[in-house]
């Protein structure tokens, strides 16, 4: 035994309680460090709900915006004071204005009536006169005679459309002198022009009218089908579908196979899509998406161009079959398919789809947490860039780009200064916005290189919405056939709605002339047919 050492003589029973004793309190250590770890579990599970909670509450209120809120993504003007507003609007150039007292003064109430009446409308004149009875001085019993005419108001009135049978007859005419002296006489019939469907009582105008009608004003067919009725005129749905698919395949297709050919031949495009139901789609469940592809010319060119195309699907495939003999530079949202397309194209991305990310990041925000946060700030970087670009509007391309290297170059590297080192909460709408900003910077700060081109896509978006609208009447298409028809007189409508045409009597034009016409053969006839040609704006 080492000396100091403590020697202790316990009993047998002691050393047996001491030894259960030190177990009871291993056991206990085992059992704390499992509550230990259970409960770090716990804690992370809470951690997780937690941010479940705040996740599904932000998707809340920004379900409750979209149902009950205004859809306006515009910035409140007393909110754009960012931390850098000073540095980036001051110009030490620019004087101070000068102020001038105004003395208080009354304004003259506006008139409540809005618009003005066209000139070239036919006017009728409604004369109130006196009966002749009373055509009588009250001084003297003699003959009253007009002194003059005081013009009260003028009214619009409307008159309901009305339906009008034509009956072509023709003429045959044979030769008198043949008749009584030749043994063979000549016959000649007068010329008439090919109908817009053969065998059919359908008239160019009455086509043109239900097209613009649904395509147009997005009236679906089974109400103008009750419309008609109550003419007392008994024309079917699916008299006016036929109508339509077969004016269409025969004598719109052609224009629209032009029209992509010279919307291909521009250097600035904008492309987008939507969803289109199809119940008779093959191989696919009615209840299944198919798409409506839109692609259009920009704002740099004198001619505008809108096509739209159906395809049953959303494959990166379309996009490339249609623009295969396209080069140059197309707008785009962040769909990955358009970054897919040929070396040639070089994509644009949209800032109005980044700004839209913060803004949603806002709106799914408690009120009180909104002014100043991340998002508010991140969004405020958008308005600025969106800012400069209306005052470059009116510029030409080439000083819209000095402007911008000027002036919106430096906003936009200060944002991704700003934004890089960001690192939100995952699963929110901020952590959206982020992401989605560092993905598309590529394509985002390409509208820098070129004047001609735009900070958004939403020319293209606009051109979508009268689609996206008529949707929302009719619905679905019926058959393959019946969306690739839409397509083409969506493409004729809104084609000739951006170059200033009347939609309806653009297609009465074409449907009067190209039966009658060999397009396919003459390309004079073609451009005869343009909406910017001189012979449809003089009729249109």
């Amino acid at each position: 035994m080492q000396k100091g050492a403590l020697t202790v003589t316990i009993s047998a029973a002691e050393y047996e309680d001491l030894k259960a004793r030190i177990a009871g309190y291993e056991r206990l250590k085992t059992q704390l460090c499992e509550y230990e770890t259970q409960l770090g579990k716990y804690e992370t599970n809470i951690a997780e709900l937690t941010a479940k909670v705040a996740w599904l509450m932000e998707q809340f209120r920004l379900a409750q915006h979209r149902r009950f809120g205004a859809s306006s993504e515009k910035s409140d003007s007393t909110q754009m004071n960012f931390f850098n507003e000073p540095e980036v609007e001051s110009d030490i150039l620019v004087p101070e204005p000068e102020l001038i007292e105004v003395e208080k003064h009354f304004r003259k109430r506006k008139n409540m009536v809005n618009g003005k009446l066209p000139e070239d409308l036919p006017v009728e004149t409604v004369v109130h006169e006196l009966p002749a009875e009373e055509q009588i001085c009250p001084e003297c019993d003699g003959a009253l005679h007009i002194m003059g005419r005081e013009t009260l108001r003028r009214e619009l009135k409307l008159i309901p459309a009305k339906a009008v049978i034509i009956e072509h007859v023709r003429n045959t005419y044979a030769c008198r002198h043949c008749e009584r002296d030749e043994c063979g006489v000549p016959i000649v019939k007068a010329a008439v022009a090919n109908p817009v469907i053969k065998s059919s009582f359908a008239s160019p105008e009455a086509v043109a009218h239900i097209a613009a009608q649904k395509f147009v004003m997005g009236v679906p067919l089974y109400r103008q089908e009750q419309e008609w009725n109550r003419y007392g005129i008994n024309l079917t749905r699916q008299t006016m579908s036929n109508w339509l698919i077969k004016a269409t395949f025969d004598w719109l297709e052609p224009i629209y196979d032009v029209f992509q050919e010279m919307l291909c031949m521009r250097k600035v495009l904008h492309a987008d899509e939507t969803s289109l139901q199809v119940l008779r789609e093959p191989d696919k469940p009615p209840e299944s998406k198919s798409y409506m592809w839109l692609y259009r010319t920009s704002g740099d060119t004198k001619y505008p161009i809108v096509l739209y195309e159906y395809q049953p699907n959303r494959k990166a495939e379309h996009p490339k079959r249609f623009l295969k003999d396209f080069t140059g530079y197309l707008h785009a949202d962040g769909y990955d398919v358009y970054h897919d397309l040929s070396d040639a194209v070089k994509v644009v991305g949209c800032f109005a789809h980044a700004r839209r990310k913060f803004d949603e990041a806002i709106k799914g925000m408690p009120k009180k947490d909104q002014a100043g946060s991340l998002a508010m700030i991140g969004k405020r970087f958008c308005d600025k860039l969106f800012s400069l670009e209306r005052g470059f509007a009116d510029l030409t391309a080439e000083k819209r780009l000095q402007k911008r290297q000027e002036l919106s170059k430096p906003v936009f590297d200060e944002f991704y200064r700003w934004l890089n080192p960001l690192d939100p909460p995952p699963k929110t709408g901020l952590t959206a916005a982020v992401v989605y900003m560092r993905n598309q910077r590529e394509y985002l700060e390409r509208y820098l290189e070129d004047g001609r081109l735009e900070i958004s896509n939403n020319r293209a978006e606009r051109s979508i919405k009268p689609f996206v609208i008529g949707r929302k009447n009719w619905l679905f298409a019926n058959t393959p056939r019946g969306a690739k028809a839409s397509a083409i007189l969506y493409s004729i409508i809104e084609t000739a709605k951006e170059n200033g045409c009347n939609p309806c009597e653009y297609l009465t034009y074409i449907f009067k002339n190209v039966p009658n016409w060999d397009i396919r053969h003459n390309p004079n006839y073609l451009e005869l047919l343009m909406p910017w040609s001189a012979s449809v704006s003089r009729r249109t």
